[in-house]
């Protein structure tokens, strides 16, 4: 058996939302969020609620923010998204209180089953808990877990869980060290 792209189907795997919405989002996003205009973090805060998101107190978004669907994302107090993050979220994406997402990050909740010939959706939610902070240009595939205060360094790419307090590096990221922070 072969890969056959021409079976591709996305609504046969995949349902990302009535088509309004979809166009809508599209238009706010690439407009405001993936703009280098520095639109205010609270103008865009406000935008994600009306589009459904779930977003607390003294969040800070950056310019050049990309955001697929913004129904499936939920952020925490006192979190950050770098200029240039990417959450490409097919599925929830769920950012705990005191998060930072640096600079050209990007949260990958699906890729393709290669697998399979008609190159179908595997899908998996992200979730990364309190204080963790995820490097520039790092990259968190589909399903992971970052708990709490966990960190994954410049350009790694976290494909399996990442424990409390531990930091992680390189692609596949590893464990290297505990986190310890002195005040």
């Amino acid at each position: 058996m072969q890969t056959d792209l021409s079976k591709f189907k996305e609504t046969c795997t995949y349902n990302a939302g009535p088509l309004w919405k979809i166009g809508a989002w599209y238009l706010v996003n690439n407009f405001i969020f993936n703009s280098w205009v520095p639109w205010p973090s609270n103008l865009k805060i406000n935008l994600l609620r009306l589009f459904g998101a779930t977003v607390g107190n003294n969040v800070v978004i950056k310019p050049k923010v990309r955001i697929k669907q913004a129904w499936r994302l939920k952020i925490g107090d006192n979190s950050w998204l770098g200029e240039g993050t990417w959450i490409e979220n097919l599925e929830t994406v769920e950012l705990g209180k005191n998060v930072c997402i640096s600079q050209n990050a990007m949260l990958l909740t699906g890729n393709h089953n290669y697998t399979i010939s008609d190159f179908r959706y595997r899908l998996g939610k992200i979730r990364i808990e309190d204080g963790v902070w995820i490097g520039a240009q790092s990259v968190v595939c589909p399903g992971v877990v970052c708990q709490s205060h966990s960190v994954l360094t410049v350009n790694s790419v976290a494909s399996k869980n990442m424990e409390a307090w531990q930091v992680y590096s390189g692609n596949p990221a590893i464990h290297i060290r505990k986190r310890k922070m002195v005040s």
